[in-house]
């Protein structure tokens, strides 16, 4: 933690100058740049072959097998209306821990790339513009700013409606 120093009347004091950030694991749809806040990133792979489910909504890939546990991979750009894309040596599975009423569940994100693990200040957030974007932003929690380029942060608990995850968690 920072702190600085005043003088204040013969006497010193300290305040606080705690920065107000939060740690994101930015990654990559497209030409566009997203984020997950570190918390739910439970560990990240290399792509590998995901088995398909019957009667699974459109945006569930399949399955994977992650140290004896099936994890359902959603397909990030379907979840967003986007079309899909070929996997390349960049693709990775963001395995997510997310707890839900029923207790904890895992879900993999597969998503063109990963970049990096950044912190992004609570005060550079703005709202979600509505301007008629190509993908679904009702996910959306904000946009910030990383390196003079957009970061467009994911609200988890949006991208996963309870009812969604309901679903998902059947499935497997």
């Amino acid at each position: 933690m920072q702190t600085s120093t005043t003088q204040k009347m013969g006497t010193t004091t300290k305040r606080s100058m705690a920065s107000s950030s939060q740690s994101f694991v930015t990654l990559g749809i497209g030409s566009e740049v997203f984020a997950v806040e570190v918390e739910f990133v439970r560990e990240i792979l290399g792509f590998r072959e995901i088995s398909l489910l019957p009667k699974a909504p459109a945006f569930v890939a399949g399955v994977i097998d992650v140290r004896g546990k099936t994890v359902p991979v959603v397909n990030l750009r379907l979840k967003l209306g986007l079309q899909t894309a070929e996997v390349t040596e960049q693709t990775r599975i963001l395995v997510l821990e997310l707890d839900l009423e029923k207790g904890p569940v895992s879900v993999g994100l597969l998503a063109d790339q990963v970049f990096e693990v950044a912190e992004i200040e609570h005060e550079e957030v703005e709202a979600t513009p509505d301007v008629g974007v190509s993908w679904n932003s009702n996910y959306i929690r904000g946009i910030s700013r990383l390196r003079g380029s957009f970061v467009i942060l994911f609200d988890i608990k949006k991208l996963f409606a309870s009812a969604e995850m309901t679903a998902i968690s059947a499935l497997v």
